[in-house]
C-alpha cells in the first residue's frame, strides 16, 4: 500500500508544479507576446481587443487543468487529513487553491466572457478593468498557494 500511496504522491506533485508551471507561463510568457503582436507581425494586424480575445482562449485552456488540479487536491489532500496526516499551513494552502481555483474557472472566466461577447467597448468599462484586476490578484493566490502545497509535500515526502 505504502508503494502506491507514493506513487500517488509523485504524480500529484506532478501535477500541481506542471500546473504551476503552466500558470505561470501563460502570465510571464504568453500573455506580453499576445499583448504585443505589433512587434511580431507589425503594427495594425490586431487590436487590443483581438489580442485579448486570443489570450482569453488560452486561459479557458488553461482553466480545464486548473479544475483538473482543484479535484486532485480536493481528493489527496482530503484522504491526508482523514489519516490525521494534517498541518495548518497545508490546510490553508489547500482552502486557498480550491477557493482560488474554482473562482477563476467560474467566476472569473464566465464574467470576462460575457463581458467580451458585449462588444470591444465593455472592455474598456470599469467593470471589465475591475474583473480583469481581481482575476489576475485570484490567480497570483492560486500560484502561491500551489507552491506552498508544493513545498510541503516535498517536504513532507522526503522525510
Amino acid at each position: 500500500m505504502k508503494k502506491y500511496f507514493r506513487m500517488t504522491t509523485m504524480a500529484y506533485l506532478i501535477l500541481l508544479t506542471a500546473t504551476l508551471g503552466a500558470g505561470l507561463y501563460a502570465g510571464i510568457v504568453v500573455a506580453p507576446v499576445t499583448f504585443h503582436t505589433e512587434d511580431w507581425l507589425g503594427s495594425g494586424v490586431l487590436s487590443h481587443f483581438q489580442e485579448g480575445l486570443i489570450m482569453t482562449q488560452n486561459f479557458v485552456k488553461l482553466s480545464y487543468l486548473v479544475d483538473v488540479t482543484v479535484v486532485a487536491v480536493a481528493l489527496y489532500e482530503g484522504y491526508k487529513y482523514k489519516k490525521f496526516e494534517r498541518d495548518t499551513v497545508t490546510q490553508v494552502a489547500t482552502f486557498f487553491v480550491i477557493a482560488t481555483g474554482l473562482m477563476f474557472g467560474h467566476y472569473y472566466l464566465p464574467d470576462i466572457l460575457t463581458m467580451q461577447l458585449a462588444g470591444e467597448e465593455m472592455t474598456k468599462s470599469a467593470a471589465f478593468i475591475s474583473t480583469h484586476k481581481g482575476s489576475e490578484i485570484n490567480f497570483k493566490i492560486f500560484s502561491l498557494a500551489l507552491l506552498v502545497l508544493i513545498v510541503r509535500n516535498m517536504q513532507k515526502a522526503c522525510k
